[in-house]
């Protein structure tokens, strides 16, 4: 088992609970998170997200952190960059945008799969 650091962007990610206020404010608009000991194996992978479990601030307040994977700006192990990742999450907005020009374009084939539909849009052109 290697320890390893992530240099992430805050604004992404996720705690669970959510962190106190004055501990938020703390952060910069990248944090480097250093996963060993219990937090790093309490660490978890899937398809999209890393999550671990932290303790923040002198009061060690504990809490779940979720990283979408395409946050993660860095990856180290030591002082050594091994990863450097350029690309970008998706926001939501672009999400939802994404989603409603695919529902838009289903739409459009689903009318014009009929031939009656096809025969309308002829006729008004």
């Amino acid at each position: 088992n290697q320890d390893f650091s992530i240099a992430c962007e805050v604004k992404y990610i996720t705690f669970m609970p959510e962190l106190p206020t004055n501990l938020k404010e703390t952060f910069h608009e990248t944090v480097l998170f250093v996963l060993s000991g219990y937090t790093f194996e309490s660490a978890g992978l899937d398809a999209d997200y890393l999550t671990f479990e932290a303790g923040f601030g002198e009061e060690n307040f504990g809490s779940t952190v979720s990283v979408p994977l395409l946050a993660i700006q860095q990856l180290f192990v030591g002082d050594n960059p091994i990863i450097l990742n350029l690309a970008k999450p998706m926001s939501e907005i672009e999400k939802q945008k994404e989603t409603h020009s695919l529902s838009k374009k289903s739409s459009m084939e689903a009318l014009l799969n009929n031939p009656e539909n096809k025969k309308l849009l002829k006729n008004k052109k």
